[in-house]
């Protein structure tokens, strides 16, 4: 499929699409990290449109490298980039990924990170063929856990000291979502009362 498709534009309901990167994003990509929040959860900084180029050109460029797949998280209306949405460290042949994403802050809180996830996770399962898909984030980004408790991705781990970001190394919470699981019965499931947190900090204690 990553050889020899093009990338698909993937509808996420609402105006909102998952569609190809494309150079002319790039400003709007320099513009996004800027934000505070977007630069704390990642090690990368662009300092210049012409490196938010470079980064846009790579994106686009990696879908036929079958390792990763990136998509602008767009306004279909306006065109307006809000967002990205991408699998990484993919591995086709044995159906395993993961998801990484980020939202502009000017539509935060409208349910859009949930929206790409879902309707990724979907294309992924449905179109690609992949069995697994996992999703981390720092234990101290309780924004990004609602994100993946909201897109069904049940808590399964906390990953010790594996991520990187602005202010050091940080604890990951590790979610997942196999293929037949239900995003709404997984949602249900996270609502209940938090259990795998409390066993969870009574192992490491």
């Amino acid at each position: 499929m990553f050889t020899r498709a093009a990338q698909p534009v993937i509808p996420a309901g609402d105006g909102l699409v998952l569609r190809p990167w494309l150079r002319r994003d790039a400003p709007e990509v320099f513009a996004a990290f800027q934000d505070p929040a977007i630069r704390r959860w990642h090690v990368r900084t662009a300092d210049s449109e012409s490196e938010a180029d470079e980064w846009v050109q790579s994106w686009a460029g990696a879908w036929s490298g079958g390792l990763d797949a990136n998509w602008a998280v767009a306004d279909s209306r306006s065109g307006r980039i809000v967002g990205r949405a991408s699998l990484q460290y993919m591995v086709p042949s044995q159906g395993l990924a993961a998801v990484a994403y980020w939202v502009v802050p000017g539509v935060r809180g409208r349910g859009i990170a949930p929206r790409a996830v879902n309707a990724l996770t979907d294309w992924a399962f449905q179109q690609a063929g992949f069995h697994r898909l996992e999703l981390r984030h720092s234990v101290h980004n309780p924004q990004s856990c609602r994100v993946a408790l909201k897109s069904g991705f049940r808590l399964e781990a906390v990953n010790r000291s594996a991520g990187f970001h602005e202010d050091g190394w940080h604890d990951m919470h590790l979610h997942a979502r196999i293929v037949g699981d239900s995003a709404d019965e997984n949602a249900l499931l996270a609502a209940a009362p938090t259990e795998p947190f409390r066993g969870i900090r009574k192992f490491r204690a």
